[in-house]
């Protein structure tokens, strides 16, 4: 029974995004949307001395309307600048010396001028590092019809989803019968319960992103995880 998720690309989002992707069988980049400001499109939170700070990726100011998968990079050497930051905050943590190198390349290999690609790129190497083997496809890999809910069902449809997993938010406006009369259950993801785990600069903070956890606990990030119960991660 395959089950997808339909989610906006994120800037190194926190650790319920991964397990999200851990849980499904294909992970579909819902980007032709319209992008909103202030939101985790072009940033996230990291731990410093002096507690949580943003991380934004500088963009181009384009239309009202524009899509996430148009927008474009103000800046080229974001990369070099949002790498300093993370070593500055993160190289007293107990694995930054073992997972800085893959992360530095990463980073390095961040060449797109395009908002989506580099997000994807980025999501796609840490699934690799926390073991996550969930396929991960652009929403406009199928062609689609509708809007709000009924397109949601039609990717389910064209993936071949009998499941659609989605966060608890999402029950304040999808339409579950439209979903059901497709032959798609929907299923809502629990983010409660995190446990915590030995992390710089107290107090404890769950936002930021998964970088945080990798650093801090390394090759034990995925215990920290749900998929570490789900068997879906792989070591």
């Amino acid at each position: 029974m395959k089950r997808v998720a339909i989610v906006q690309s994120n800037y190194i989002p926190w650790k319920g995004y991964f397990d999200l992707i851990a849980h499904v069988d294909e992970f579909i980049l819902l980007d032709e949307v319209q992008y909103t400001d202030r939101d985790w499109r072009n940033r996230n939170l990291i731990k410093t001395a002096a507690g949580a700070r943003w991380l934004s990726v500088p963009l181009r100011r384009g239309p009202r309307s524009q899509p996430i998968n148009e927008v474009t990079i103000a800046d080229p050497g974001w990369n070099v600048v949002h790498w300093r930051a993370l070593t500055q905050a993160y190289r007293k943590a107990a694995y930054f010396g073992e997972f800085a190198p893959v992360l530095e390349k990463l980073y390095r290999e961040c060449g797109s001028e395009k908002l989506s690609e580099i997000n994807r790129h980025l999501l796609e190497g840490i699934c690799s590092i926390l073991g996550i083997q969930t396929e991960l496809r652009w929403s406009t890999d199928y062609d689609t019809t509708g809007s709000k809910t009924e397109r949601l069902v039609d990717l389910c449809r064209k993936a071949g989803a009998r499941e659609y997993l989605t966060g608890p938010a999402a029950r304040a406006y999808l339409d579950e019968s439209l979903f059901r009369e497709a032959g798609v259950e929907p299923r809502w993801f629990d983010y409660s319960d995190y446990p915590e785990y030995p992390q710089l600069h107290p107090p404890f903070d769950h936002r930021v992103s998964v970088l945080d956890l990798i650093f801090n606990t390394g090759p034990k990030a995925v215990d920290h995880l749900k998929i570490a119960a789900s068997g879906r991660a792989s070591r």
